[in-house]
């Protein structure tokens, strides 16, 4: 190598980055595969923050097309360009089924999105995934809930995904005194509120995914980094100086950015259009629309390459690099802890104020933040021991960094694991909780203010259905009491004990109810007429209301207890208890079928449905998943960075066992370096996580009971994950410790 001129004028700069270029696509076997593995270890990371990016853009196009097919301005009277809507809503198994009736009532009716003309009476258009649930087992039970037959389907611009059911059935019968809503044109609609508790689990979930992704960003960049070192002492040797080589190291990683900016598009372009089959049915994007934003695009294109070249050019500050060698800075710098605390205590401020989102940002935060100081405590205190315990100590204790910067990655993802898994436990138990008793009727239809006549002549013909038994309501003075013998009762409220002639006084959580004082008289008042009148007895049991049920009355009573006869005439009939037969799987979808039959808008419950239990326990296997993925992901940057550093000490590796090291002592010791940090980054985690849980819970109103078996489900995992690093790392500990390693030209 000649002697490189240092008088080359003001743009000496792109000279050294031009020699960056050379050395990093010039070095041998050894210079590329470091490349590669930057490459890699970057676009991975990239990939991943590119679909992240994608997100908002993906639920702007959603929300966009929901609100291009909500239904417009209303009108009063008919006209040429009026239509009849009717929004309907149904369950065939465990999907749920929603569409749209719709009558034209002039030649230019509005046209709804994603269809080329208003279907006619008895025409069906479909989505291709209700398409796909028609044509497949059991589709013919759901075809005969409408009497029509499939004529399109909608195209994309009226769904909100690909996976969506939705239907729109022209009907030749709809009114607007059966509840259709007339308009004259589609869109406009206004964008749903934001459900605190889901904003709050997004904002955690986008933590747990991005803070790891960086760090394993920014520890790819240092793939290599001892060898390169040793590249710029070679330079250095033939006349560079310090500032150069400094720039040159800078290239070197901005190579590697670069290409991992190219590696991580490609994987973008070619895991998008797989991304929708890992949400649920109503999430589900098109793949189009996971088009990141120009803006956030621009944000990695440009701070990926500018972490890379501030990191590496960190990482050299406790490096001096002579002409004859690489010398490291002996000195340990003790981290200072007070502006550590800074994030976590802002975190648990805008907690109590009731900032969840953000509070949640800064304690997560705080993790990272908080765990470098917590492991140079740990290890600066930890001494004697076995030779292992004392060569994995004693690297912990001359250099951290790199262990944490992995092991980051996993303390903040166990945390918001913890909390999240906490927030659903909750919503779980809750659900659980709300719903009434499936042991005595299977379901029950409401009226929803329609007139019922007739319907429970209807339901009873349906094949499956047993029993039919009706609950009615009426009014004791300015109080609603809801009225049925006791068996249809304990559907509303758990009751203590109960006979006809009994009455109860209802409470739900969250609605102030009154009651009359004991000896008071009221009159009873039924569906259009006075019927009687009502004495408020002295010690009525006080019941609470099940939240899953029909709306809340301030009274439960029997009909004895108003003297009115048992099939409840002269009330107002709201629901319609059933009871099916047990042998007959089927019977609950041919119940929906009458029912979309003689009021397809008329809500039907089914008791001990599972439905809702199932998503949340469905969204805890997703975020217990995520956390597993997120783990390997994280595992696999810790094998990488345990993986390079026994390359790069290969030499001390090898005189160490010719001094007398056996292997087992040499694996113990790397055991040790992976498993100490991953310990003190865990109890962190797990500290943080359930003081996240328990706060959250409590702001949210709800029993603070952390989820342990999550707790210790996660933690199993982080404890696998440092074994299987450890294992995988054996066989090249096994290699670079034979003595021809000791060679050296």
């Amino acid at each position: 190598m000649t002697a490189i001129d240092l008088t080359r004028g003001r743009f000496a700069w792109l000279s050294d980055l031009a020699l960056a270029v050379r050395l990093s696509v010039a070095g041998g076997r050894s210079g590329w595969l470091r490349l590669t593995m930057i490459a890699a270890g970057v676009g991975l990371g990239v990939a991943m923050l590119l679909l992240v990016a994608a997100v908002p853009t993906a639920g702007a196009a959603r929300e966009q097309r929901r609100n291009d097919r909500a239904t417009g301005a209303a009108a009063e009277q008919a006209g040429p360009g009026t239509l009849l809507v009717l929004t309907v809503e149904t369950r065939f198994r465990d999907v749920t089924v929603r569409g749209r009736m719709v009558r034209a009532e002039g030649a230019r009716a509005p046209v709804p999105p994603g269809l080329s003309r208003v279907p006619a009476a008895g025409e069906l258009v479909v989505s291709p995934a209700l398409a796909a649930l028609l044509d497949g087992p059991g589709g013919e039970l759901l075809a005969e809930r409408w009497p029509a037959r499939v004529t399109g389907t909608i195209a994309a611009t009226g769904l909100s995904g690909p996976d969506e059911v939705y239907f729109y059935l022209g009907s030749g019968t709809l009114r607007p005194d059966g509840g259709a809503t007339r308009v004259t044109s589609f869109g406009g609609g206004a964008p749903s509120a934001a459900d605190p508790t889901m904003v709050t689990l997004a904002i955690i979930g986008l933590v747990i995914v991005l803070l790891p992704v960086l760090i394993f960003v920014m520890t790819a960049v240092r793939f290599g980094s001892e060898t390169r070192e040793r590249q710029l002492a070679a330079i250095r040797l033939v006349g560079a100086d310090s500032r150069m080589t400094h720039r040159i190291a800078a290239g070197d990683s901005l190579v590697g950015a670069v290409l991992g900016l190219a590696v991580g598009a490609l994987g973008f372009l070619a895991a998008r259009p797989f991304v929708g089959g890992l949400l649920p049915a109503d999430f589900t994007p098109y793949p189009k629309d996971l088009e990141p934003g120009l803006t956030l695009v621009a944000s990695i294109v440009i701070l990926v390459p500018v972490g890379a070249v501030l990191v590496t050019v960190s990482a050299l500050r406790r490096v001096i690099i002579e002409p004859l060698g690489v010398v490291r800075r002996g000195i340990v710098r003790r981290r200072r802890l007070w502006w550590r605390l800074l994030p976590p205590a802002a975190g648990v401020a805008l907690l109590a104020g009731g900032q969840l989102a953000a509070g949640v940002l800064l304690l997560l935060v705080g993790v990272v933040s908080l765990l470098p100081w917590l492991v140079q405590a740990v290890v600066r205190r930890l001494g004697g021991g076995s030779v292992a315990w004392q060569l994995g100590v004693r690297r912990l204790q001359l250099d951290s960094d790199t262990a944490v910067r992995a092991v980051s990655g996993i303390a903040v993802s166990v945390a918001g694991v913890i909390a999240i898994q906490g927030l659903l436990g909750a919503s779980v138990a809750a659900t659980s909780e709300a719903e009434p008793p499936k042991d005595r009727f299977q379901a029950a239809v409401f009226t929803n203010g329609a007139d019922g006549t007739g319907w429970a002549t209807e339901l009873s013909a349906t094949a499956g259905v047993r029993e039919v038994r009706m609950s009615g309501y009426g009014q004791l003075g300015d109080y609603l009491v809801r009225l049925g013998d006791c068996d249809v009762l304990r559907q509303f409220a758990p009751l203590p004990s109960c006979a006809d002639g009994d009455s109860f006084v209802a409470t739900m959580p969250g609605w102030e109810s009154g009651s009359l004082p004991a000896g008071e008289t009221v009159p009873f008042t039924g569906a259009d007429r006075p019927l009687g009148s009502w004495t408020a007895p002295a010690g009525r049991p006080t019941v609470r209301l099940y939240t899953s049920a029909a709306g809340p009355m301030e009274y439960l009573a029997t009909p004895g207890a108003l003297g009115i006869r048992p099939d409840l005439r002269g009330t107002t009939t709201d629901a319609f208890l059933i009871t099916l037969d047990p042998g007959d799987p089927d019977a609950i979808e041919r119940l929906r079928t009458t029912m979309t039959r003689v009021a397809p808008d008329a809500p039907l419950q089914v008791y001990g449905d599972e439905h809702l239990t199932r998503q949340f326990q469905g969204a805890q296997q997703v975020a217990q998943s995520c956390a597993v993925l997120l783990l390997l992901f994280i595992g696999a940057s810790m094998l990488v960075n345990v993986v390079e550093q026994l390359r790069e000490r290969r030499r001390l590796l090898a005189v160490l066992t010719a001094f007398g090291a056996t292997r087992r002592v040499l694996s113990a010791s790397v055991f040790y370096q992976v498993a100490i940090p991953a310990a003190i980054g865990i109890a962190l985690a797990v500290v943080t996580g359930g003081g996240l849980s328990a706060t959250l819970l409590s702001a949210t109103g709800a029993p603070v009971d952390l989820d342990w078996p999550a707790i210790t489900g996660i933690t199993t995992a982080g404890i696998t994950m440092v074994l299987a690093v450890t294992a995988a790392s054996l066989p090249l500990l096994a290699r670079l410790t034979k003595a021809q390693e000791l060679r050296s030209e």
